[in-house]
């Protein structure tokens, strides 16, 4: 009995070992989505993010804890968090950005990557999506909770495509957003 008590728990705490390590959104850096991109193609999400900034804090808290939202960012994205004021360089597509005007020394804001300029960021949060090529679709501003999230992840992993036309895509949004009915 002692033994299938001891089976019993082991097979239990496997699974939830498994189930932990889907329980997260799998971060990834700018350099990492580079290569993995190579092999397995895919839209790509970016959030950017300030360590002072509360609706930030809130989605990473709120939103991005979700299950239902880690799930199918996990199976369609690549996921990258991005500190529009870290001190780090980032090689993207081939160019090197960094913060020449961060300060080590300064609480709170602090001086502003030059890849979150380049992405056109200029409030936090800010999920910028990009599609397969790693080339910039639109960046969207704002705190979002996990059913604003899937209308906008839905579209551009299963709508979206730089094939179509930018002066056909809105129509697309438009129906997609009209018809769109949650889950999460």
């Amino acid at each position: 009995m002692r033994l299938f008590i001891a089976a019993i728990v082991l097979v239990w705490s496997s699974n939830l070992e498994l189930n932990a390590q889907d329980s997260k959104i799998n971060w990834m850096s700018v350099e990492e989505v580079t290569e993995a991109l190579k092999a397995d193609p895919r839209p790509i999400m970016m959030d950017v993010y300030t360590a002072w900034c509360g609706p930030c804090k809130m989605m990473m808290a709120n939103t991005f804890t979700n299950q239902n939202l880690i799930a199918y960012v996990n199976k369609n994205f690549y996921a990258v968090k991005f500190d529009a004021e870290s001190p780090t360089p980032v090689t993207f597509k081939g160019q090197v950005f960094s913060n020449p005007t961060y300060d080590p020394n300064k609480r709170g804001r602090n001086g502003v990557h030059e890849l979150s300029r380049m992405l056109g960021v200029n409030a936090y949060p800010t999920i910028v999506y990009f599609n397969e090529k790693f080339d910039v679709i639109t960046p969207i501003s704002g705190y979002k909770q996990p059913q604003q999230l899937q209308v906008l992840l839905t579209f551009f992993s299963e709508v979206y495509s730089s094939d179509i036309p930018s002066d056909k895509m809105q129509p697309l949004w438009d129906n997609h957003s009209a018809n769109f009915k949650g889950t999460w």
